[in-house]
C-alpha cells in the first residue's frame, strides 16, 4: 500500500480533522506542512488549483482537496473488514451527519469567525447572537449521546472536533465566550470527553501554538479590514 501523505497547515482544524481519520482507519501518513511565510508551495499550487487551500490527500499520485470531501473519501475507499466507519451506513443517518456537519463548518465554525473577528462592539454582539444560535442547534444533536454518532466517534464528531481545543483559542483572544457548561451542558460535557481520547489528543497542535498564531492573524486580518464610514 502507497503511503499517504496529507498538505497541511501546522495550525489548520480541517487539516487536523483528516489526520484524526487516517487514524481511526489505522491507516500509515506523513505530513508535508506548508510554510506560510515562503507563500504556497509549488506541490500545494498544484494539488489544488482551484481553491490552493490545504488540507490536500495524496493518495498515489491522485489529490483529493476539501476536508469534508476527503473524510467521505477516505471512508468510501477503506470500508469494510477491520476498518472503521465515519459515516452510518443508514442513508438518512448518512444524511443527516451530512446535513449537520456542514452546519458546524458554515454556522458555527464561521460564525464563531465572524464574531472573532469584529471589533465593533454592536457587530460582535450580532455575530455573536448568531454563532450562540448555531451551538443550540448543535447542542440538541448532543443530548443524551456520548458521540455525535452514538456510542462511537463518527464523520460529524471529526468535523465538529475543532469545538474542544480551537475554540477555547479564539475566545480568549478574541474576547468571546461561547462553550457555556450551563448554556451548552451537553456539548461542553462532549468537548471534554473527545479532546481527552488519545488518539485525538496527540494530533492536537500545542495550545500556545494556536494563541501567538491566532493574535498574530487576528491583528494582521484587522489592520486589513477596509475603513468603515
Amino acid at each position: 500500500m502507497a503511503k499517504l501523505k496529507i498538505i497541511v497547515s501546522a495550525t489548520s482544524f480541517f487539516c487536523t480533522r483528516i489526520e484524526w481519520a487516517l487514524k481511526l482507519k489505522g491507516l500509515e501518513y506523513e505530513l508535508t506542512v506548508e510554510d506560510w511565510d515562503k507563500g504556497k508551495s509549488e506541490l500545494l499550487l498544484k494539488s489544488n488549483p482551484v481553491h490552493k487551500k490545504v488540507p490536500v490527500l495524496l493518495d498515489d499520485g491522485v489529490a483529493v482537496a476539501e476536508s469534508k470531501v476527503i473524510l467521505e473519501y477516505i471512508d468510501e475507499k477503506w470500508k469494510g473488514g477491520d476498518f472503521y466507519p465515519l459515516l452510518p451506513q443508514d442513508p438518512y443517518e448518512r444524511a443527516q451527519a451530512r446535513f449537520w456537519a456542514q452546519f458546524a463548518d458554515d454556522k458555527c465554525a464561521y460564525g464563531t469567525w465572524g464574531a472573532w473577528l469584529a471589533e465593533d462592539a454592536l457587530e460582535k454582539e450580532t455575530a455573536m447572537e448568531a454563532a450562540l444560535e448555531s451551538f443550540a442547534y448543535l447542542e440538541k444533536q448532543i443530548e443524551g449521546k456520548n458521540f455525535f454518532a452514538g456510542e462511537k466517534i463518527g464523520y460529524l464528531d471529526l468535523v465538529a472536533g475543532w469545538i474542544p481545543h480551537w475554540l477555547g483559542v479564539m475566545e480568549e483572544t478574541g474576547g468571546l465566550k461561547i462553550l457555556d457548561a450551563e448554556r451548552f451542558p451537553s456539548l461542553h460535557e462532549w468537548a471534554q470527553n473527545f479532546i481527552e481520547i488519545p488518539l485525538i489528543k496527540e494530533c492536537l497542535p500545542p495550545r500556545d501554538m494556536l494563541v501567538n498564531f491566532s493574535t498574530t492573524r487576528l491583528s494582521k486580518l484587522r489592520s486589513q479590514a477596509p475603513n468603515k464610514p
